[in-house]
This record gives C-alpha cells, structure tokens and sequence, in this order.
C-alpha cells in the first residue's frame, strides 16, 4: 500500500471543456481520494494512497495536456489504527477516511 500523498500540479485549463475533462480524468482514477481543481491558477490538487509520478502520468495521457508536478507532501497521519476506524470499536468505520482527507488537504494548502 502506497504512503498517503497531496499533489499540487500545473496544468493549462483554458476553457470549460479543459475542465471538464480534467474533472472527469481525476474522477476516474480510483486512487485519490479527493482533489481541488483551481481554475483561475491552472492548478490541481490531489490527495490520496498513490505514487505521485504514475498519477501525473496517467493524468497526461488521459487529458493529452502537459502536467507539471510542482510539489508532493507525504501526509503524516496518526497510526493506522486510529485513523482507519475513527477510534470505535465495532460497528462502522465512522469517519477516520474523511479525517484523513482533512488533514491531508490541510498539509497541502500550507
């Protein structure tokens, strides 16, 4: 299992049919768990349990745009225990993947 990773990276979004397609490519790739698309900038932000180089990757070849990384922090997360289960014991998970999310996006915007 890959480290849990925020991405920001530059692309051109020049239209609504460049976002769109960008939207949709990031939706479609199951290893994020959450991204910010910023349009005026032409950045995008990604979180989630991948390798940053095959994501960009995967991301050019989908949209056929040039993707520059411009900067990769690996998220530091409370133990897995914790964070997988939101503290409880038995029943459902709770919310231990949103606060990851939370946390790592924090990370990112700093």
């Amino acid at each position: 299992m890959s480290p849990f990773y925020c991405m920001i990276m530059k692309i051109n979004i020049d239209c609504a049919g460049c976002y769109r397609k960008i939207r949709e490519a990031l939706l479609k790739i199951e290893e994020l768990e959450s991204h910010l698309i910023e349009r005026k900038l032409g950045r995008v932000s990604v979180c989630g349990e991948f390798v940053p180089q095959s994501v960009a990757i995967r991301l050019r070849k989908m949209i056929n745009r040039r993707v520059e990384i411009l900067e990769i922090k690996e998220a530091v997360v409370g133990s897995r225990e914790t964070a997988g289960n939101g503290g409880h014991h038995g029943g459902e998970g709770g919310g231990g993947g949103r606060q990851r999310v939370m946390v790592a996006a924090a990370a990112c915007n700093k």
